[in-house]
């Protein structure tokens, strides 16, 4: 397959997937419940000639090829949005109340237009592409779900590929970014920590045990945990987002709660904050006679790149794209001026419980200059996505598939 053409055929279908893109635009549904979304997906699948197959709570598989022998390359389409009202000013807006503001709605209809691709040379695959369509990612829990339903046998899976749309990169649109070997996506863990304590009214705190504040205390107590616990090499971040208690200014309540999240790039120091966390909330609550039980409510491993794919996929996308339209991480860091952030992410992904199982691959594809408009970045209310990459990420999942299982016969 000659990278020219396949790019050129995609570009052909670049019309079908940008309407399939605004309609899951306009129907975003969240974590497992993407009745809608399996839906249109499953019979786009079928409509092209696919028979897929439903995998754990909402996810689906379809299959390409299979008619040669060979290995079994795996591309991932993530299609769960997210609880945030839009206010994107775009003439497909979502008015349900969630939002694609992760581009998840772009990554499904790449892996639509990719299919039709892989359909369209489904003779000259040289083993097998799985195609995995997964829910809840931004709840870090569907590619897990989908591993445990038996994802990644029957046919077995040699190796994996994701790539995510990245919104407000100072590159032209459909610039591939390939991950270098090691951790590319940090470890994530949610948690939530209750303080309960004794309510009364406010002018008797006395009569009382004040769970507020006791929860500010722990509050402060926590960002010891980095400035004393953690050497300087130990990148981690905890964050509290959430505090929530009372409903009167003159009542004490009986319970706090605080939500947060904790991301760190070795499973060590993610354990040792978990255990530090848990120790710290209920020996500060104590000290104010309250009470502090803490949940890790979600999360996810760290997402590692296999060195021999990150090498192979970076020769890959520069066969595929023209000059100055693929990089490595290692190669933007070297250009990069010391204080630029573009090739860094500090965002999980849920893709790592694949990564952790099969060689696996980060790809992250430019969707939208500043210079050019698209100034908010993902999960922001306001953040929007240059549809040109669209025919581009769908080339980019086929291609990638293709040249790897050639290669691999």
């Amino acid at each position: 397959m000659l990278p020219e053409q396949l790019l050129k055929e995609a570009q052909n279908y670049q019309e079908k997937i940008q309407e399939e893109r605004r309609y899951l635009h306009r129907h975003p549904e969240t974590g497992f419940g993407l009745t809608e979304t399996k839906a249109f997906v499953k019979k786009e699948l079928q409509d092209m000639g696919y028979e897929p197959i439903e995998c754990g709570k909402a996810g689906l598989v379809a299959l390409a090829g299979g008619k040669k022998e060979g290995k079994v390359f795996m591309i991932r389409g993530d299609m769960d949005a997210l609880p945030i009202e839009e206010k994107a000013e775009v003439d497909f807006a979502s008015t349900n109340g969630n939002m694609h503001a992760c581009g998840h709605d772009m990554h499904t209809a790449m892996m639509l237009g990719a299919a039709r691709l892989l359909k369209d040379h489904e003779d000259e695959i040289s083993g097998t592409v799985k195609l995995m369509f997964q829910p809840a990612e931004e709840i870090f829990e569907g590619s897990h779900d989908m591993i445990e339903a038996g994802l990644l046998e029957n046919p077995h899976v040699d190796a994996a590929l994701m790539i995510h749309v990245m919104a407000g990169m100072p590159f032209p649109a459909g610039t591939v970014v390939v991950s270098s070997p090691g951790v590319s996506a940090p470890a994530a863990d949610i948690f939530e920590i209750k303080v309960k304590g004794k309510g009364c009214h406010g002018s008797m705190p006395n009569t009382g045990i004040d769970p507020l504040n006791a929860a500010a205390h722990i509050l402060l107590a926590l960002q010891e945990i980095n400035t004393r616990e953690l050497g300087i090499s130990d990148r981690a971040v905890l964050t509290i987002g959430k505090m929530e208690a009372g409903s009167a200014p003159n009542v004490i309540p009986d319970v706090v709660t605080m939500g947060g999240s904790i991301r760190t790039f070795d499973e060590k120091t993610r354990a040792f904050i978990k255990k530090r966390l848990v120790e710290i909330a209920e020996g500060v609550a104590k000290t104010f006679r309250a009470e502090a039980e803490v949940a890790f409510t979600s999360g996810c491993p760290v997402l590692t790149n296999d060195k021999e794919l990150s090498l192979a996929c970076e020769k890959y996308a520069k066969e595929l794209l023209e000059p100055g339209k693929a990089f490595s991480v290692a190669e933007l860091n070297a250009m990069a001026p010391a204080d630029d952030s573009s090739s860094k992410s500090a965002g999980s992904e849920d893709f790592a419980y694949v990564s952790q199982e099969v060689p696996s691959i980060m790809l992250a594809l430019a969707a939208g200059q500043p210079q050019k408009g698209y100034i908010y970045p993902q999960h922001h209310p306001m953040v929007r996505f240059d549809e040109e990459v669209l025919s581009v990420g769908s080339a980019v999942y086929a291609f990638m598939a293709l040249r790897w299982l050639e290669e691999h016969r």
